[in-house]
């Protein structure tokens, strides 16, 4: 059983909100078979109208897998998006453009996802036990 630790930072407005949360339960990404993130200590995002969103530390993720990209963009309820492209651990790798994304500068609501990325599960296959 997992607990959270509700922070007290909430993002909201007309009716939308953010809500972080610390978790405990292990997470882990793999793309194309390839564990890119594991960790123990996620972020929880919670929007209105999106399913929980998964926010793990930098340091627990493999960043020689990805490659920034020039992509960014803006979220009124969390700030300014920086995304990286997934480009494997060799050459032969499938590229898979901006799939992991972080807000380097968070609006002041959410200031504990900084530098924490997350995965488009459409792409990685994200597991939490």
């Amino acid at each position: 059983m997992s607990t959270h630790t509700p922070h007290p930072h909430t993002g909201s407005g007309a009716g939308h909100r953010v809500d972080v949360t610390r978790g405990t339960q292990h997470v882990k990404v793999t793309i194309d078979g390839q564990v890119v993130a594991e960790t123990d200590r996620p972020l929880l995002l919670h929007e209105t109208g999106l399913p929980v969103r998964y926010y793990l530390p930098p340091e627990d993720v493999d960043l020689t897998l990805f490659e920034p990209t020039d992509t960014r963009t803006t979220c009124p309820f969390k700030g300014e998006a920086a995304y990286w492209t997934y480009i494997g651990p060799d050459s032969g790798a499938e590229l898979r453009p901006d799939v992991v994304w972080a807000y380097p500068q968070p609006i002041d609501a959410v200031p504990e996802i900084k530098n924490h990325l997350s995965f488009y599960d459409s792409v990685a296959e994200i597991t939490v036990s």
